[in-house]
């Protein structure tokens, strides 16, 4: 996911008053990020068809996920800044053309290990390509166009949500000319291709920003942070865990320590603005955004997993019983959009509808449940973290100076690929574990309720303009 801050920019002479090719350039970029979101979740569908035929542990299924999601954080905190470096459009074109390489590694994948490496690898060109857009879309629209361009986003990520696990059910029960679960990866080769020839035509080219330095140091500190603490909670269960898990926690939380005291310190280019760690605002909205990410996250993942290993769907059908859940996302923005002057008030009615939405799984999860069984609560489900999301970036951002946006809007993006790498890493290793999707949804309904509780520390009202995630 990433945030798109839609505050108005005023035109400079580096940044023109409107490109001639914007409209079809927007499309670009727009198929740049349903081709990312569709496989950032795509593996929860094929998640369990996958690990059948290429074998491994329960945690491959975890890992389908988690590393896609860590390569994308540890990429995504640099992405932005190379476009700074070496140009928007380059860096673009760069990242389809690695992240369609990654689809062809992912599509004939032999074991878990190259499954794994090849999700890597999409996840770090992914993370190359995605930031570009707000850049480029910068660039290219004058202010009066740029609030069109991004009410663009909302529908077709929703589609893209809604589509992507249907696709992927699709694709895997089709077995199109005996790719079986591949074909959700190399279908990403022909768009690929497409998008690089589309790009390379309507792009703007922009020069590169001069005197910007990458944060390397800082940028190894966070992604390192991020794998001491997910590699543990996705294999610790399956070894008994072992000491060794439990000393890769704590040296997260030091790593952690080690990263905002070093930004604090560093003088020019902070990967993080260090006086947001100033802001109490900010600071607790990095913590609501890791808590409901991971309870959002991880409920997709085991909603997927329950209805195929527990209640033995195909994957087209576990997909399309996931649907009620992305409507309910839709309405639930829609109508955090309506009511965007109540600000943290929605927030928090999102928080509680949600939770209450999840014990309601929890009481309808018994054997033979149906779909439509399943429908109600999962509406609510979505309709509760689209009340969440929806005023979520407002609020937050609010908090944030103008100087500090780009900074902000980078580490709330990170904020959400680590809480998803998290849920996936936590309740899996629940279910998993415990064998019980009662337990689990009980878990995830704590954690939604955290959420509300932090949530109690944000401001009571953002800002009115308006932010898109995808």
């Amino acid at each position: 996911m990433t945030v798109l801050d839609t505050r108005p920019t005023v035109a400079t002479p580096q940044q023109p008053v409107a490109y001639r090719r914007r409209w079809p350039a927007l499309f670009v970029i727009l198929a740049g990020s349903v081709m990312e979101l569709l496989d950032a979740t795509v593996t929860h569908i094929a998640g369990p068809t996958m690990r059948t035929e290429l074998g491994g542990g329960t945690s491959l299924i975890q890992w389908l996920g988690a590393a896609y999601t860590l390569a994308m954080t540890a990429g995504l905190l640099t992405g932005g800044r190379l476009g700074d470096i070496v140009g928007r459009k380059r860096m673009f074109l760069i990242g389809v053309v690695g992240f369609t390489i990654g689809s062809l590694f992912c599509a004939v994948a032999v074991s878990p290990e190259t499954m794994i490496a090849a999700r890597v690898v999409q996840g770090l060109f992914g993370a190359a390509m995605i930031p570009q857009g707000l850049g480029l879309m910068k660039e290219m629209f004058p202010p009066k166009e740029l609030q069109a361009a991004f009410g663009l986003f909302g529908p077709v990520m929703g589609l893209s949500a809604i589509g992507g696990p249907i696709l992927a059910g699709w694709l895997v029960s089709a077995d199109l000319f005996g790719t079986g679960w591949r074909m959700i990866f190399l279908i990403n080769l022909p768009i690929g291709v497409a998008a690089v020839l589309a790009a390379a035509r309507f792009l703007p080219s922009s020069p590169p920003a001069g005197g910007v330095r990458l944060d390397l140091p800082g940028a190894a500190l966070a992604s390192l942070g991020t794998v001491l603490i997910v590699f543990p909670l996705v294999q610790g269960g399956e070894h008994g865990w072992p000491l060794w898990s439990f000393a890769m926690m704590a040296a997260s939380a030091v790593t952690f320590a080690c990263f905002v005291a070093y930004e604090k310190r560093r003088d020019r280019d902070p990967l993080i603005a260090p006086s947001l760690f100033r802001k109490p605002a900010f600071v607790s909205g990095l913590a609501v955004g890791a808590i409901y990410f991971a309870a959002f996250g991880g409920v997709l993942l085991v909603i997927g997993l329950y209805t195929q290993l527990g209640l033995g769907y195909s994957p087209l059908k576990a997909a399309l019983t996931g649907v009620p859940s992305s409507l309910g996302m839709i309405a639930g923005m829609g109508i955090a959009q309506a009511t965007q002057k109540y600000g943290r008030r929605v927030l928090l009615a999102g928080a509680v509808v949600m939770g209450t939405a999840v014990l309601a799984l929890l009481v309808v999860a018994e054997p033979g449940v149906t779909p439509w069984q399943l429908a109600p609560a999962l509406v609510f489900v979505g309709l509760g973290s689209g009340l969440i999301m929806g005023p979520y970036f407002t609020i937050v951002m609010a908090a944030v100076d103008p100087q500090e946006t780009g900074s902000a809007s980078g580490a709330l993006t990170a904020i959400q690929q680590v809480g998803n790498a998290l849920g996936l890493a936590v309740l899996g290793t629940v279910y998993f574990g415990t064998g019980s999707v009662e337990i689990t949804l009980a878990v995830a309904a704590a954690m939604v309720a955290a959420t509300f509780v932090v949530g109690l520390m944000l401001p009571r009202q953002g800002s009115t303009d308006t932010e898109f995630v995808h």
